[in-house]
Formats: structure tokens, sequence, C-alpha cells
């Protein structure tokens, strides 16, 4: 049996609280948690989020524009647990915006660009 994670342009955008929802039911296990349908559809929302931020930067670049962000080539740094912190710290006002664009509003923060 094959764990195929959904096509990022596949994913659908879902909340940060139905992000944090969703996660809440997910075993810490790693290897557990891997066995559970909702940590393939976590991982593809993730997933999606960031290849929708990326691909907006490499647009931005291509068309002469300065990008919001300036996410390195060697990527965002994002990990797991790192990522559940930083919707866990988000205001309740803030847990309403879509998994893509709290990737986004992260990302201009924490890859600001210096030209």
């Amino acid at each position: 049996m094959t764990l195929a994670v959904p096509h990022p342009a596949l994913a659908a955008d879902m909340t940060v609280q139905q992000f944090l929802n969703l996660g809440a039911n997910v075993p810490r296990n790693r290897v557990a948690a891997m066995l559970r349908p909702e940590t393939r559809r976590l991982i593809g929302e993730v997933t999606g989020a960031v290849s929708t931020v990326k691909a907006e930067q490499a647009e931005a670049v291509s068309s002469g524009r300065r990008p919001a962000h300036c996410i390195p080539p060697s990527g965002t740094g994002i990990t797991p647990e790192s990522l559940v912190v930083r919707f866990e710290s988000l205001p309740q006002a803030q847990r309403s915006l879509t998994v893509t664009q709290a990737v986004r509003n992260w990302m201009v923060e924490r890859y600001p660009c210096r030209n």
C-alpha cells in the first residue's frame, strides 16, 4: 500500500483553526502519524501553501517586481514543530486566515527582502 501525499494544487485552503483542529487528532509519533489520513491532508495543505508562496516570489522576480519575501533557495526552514508553534501562537482573530495567508505572512516576517 502506497501512502500518497495529495498534489499541492489539489489541497483545499483551510483556515489555521481548521488546521489546528485536524492536527489535534494526529499522534505525536511520526511513524504512527504518517499512517493517518489527517496527517497526509495537513502535509498537502502546507506543501500547497509553500508552493503558492514560492511561486508568487518567483513570479514577482521574473516580472521585475520586488517580491514580498525573499525565501532562500535552501527552502523555508519550516518544520512540523515550528509550524504548529507558529499557528498556536496566532491570536484567535488571526486563526481565520487561510494556511496559505498565514504561511505568506510568516515568510514576509522571516525572510524580508534586503534590497
